[in-house]
C-alpha cells in the first residue's frame, strides 16, 4: 500500500467524522445540545459545554483534513506513489492515412 493510499484512507474518513459533527450542530442553538435539557437548569454536561467541544471538534477536523490534503498533495509531488510507464515513448511511431491527392475526385454525394 502506497503512501497516497494511506493518505486517502485518513482523508476519507476525516471528511466522514466532519460531516457527522457537522450534521449533529444546528444554527439555532438546536442540535446535540439541546437534547441535553434544552433551557432547565441541571444539565448533563451543559449545553455551552457541548456547543464548545462541537465547535472545537470542527475546526480540529476541518484543519486536520487540510493538513492531510496538502501532505498527500506534497507526496504526489514529490514522486513518492508516481508509477512509470512501461511502454517506451520513443519506439512509438502513429501513422498517419494520406489524403487524398484531388478533393473534388471523392465521390461524397449522398443518396
Amino acid at each position: 500500500m502506497t503512501t497516497f493510499s494511506i493518505f486517502l484512507i485518513l482523508i476519507v474518513i476525516v471528511s466522514f467524522l466532519l460531516v457527522v459533527v457537522i450534521m449533529v450542530q444546528n444554527p439555532k442553538g438546536g442540535g446535540l445540545s439541546s437534547s441535553f435539557g434544552g433551557g432547565g437548569t441541571q444539565q448533563l454536561g451543559g449545553v455551552k459545554k457541548t456547543t464548545d467541544f462541537l465547535d472545537k471538534s470542527t475546526w480540529t477536523l476541518a484543519t486536520l483534513l487540510l493538513v492531510l490534503i496538502l501532505l498527500s498533495n506534497i507526496d504526489l509531488m514529490s514522486g513518492g506513489s508516481v508509477q512509470e510507464s512501461k511502454v517506451p515513448t520513443e519506439d512509438i511511431q502513429v501513422e498517419t492515412p494520406a489524403a487524398p491527392a484531388n478533393p473534388a475526385a471523392t465521390d461524397n454525394t449522398q443518396e
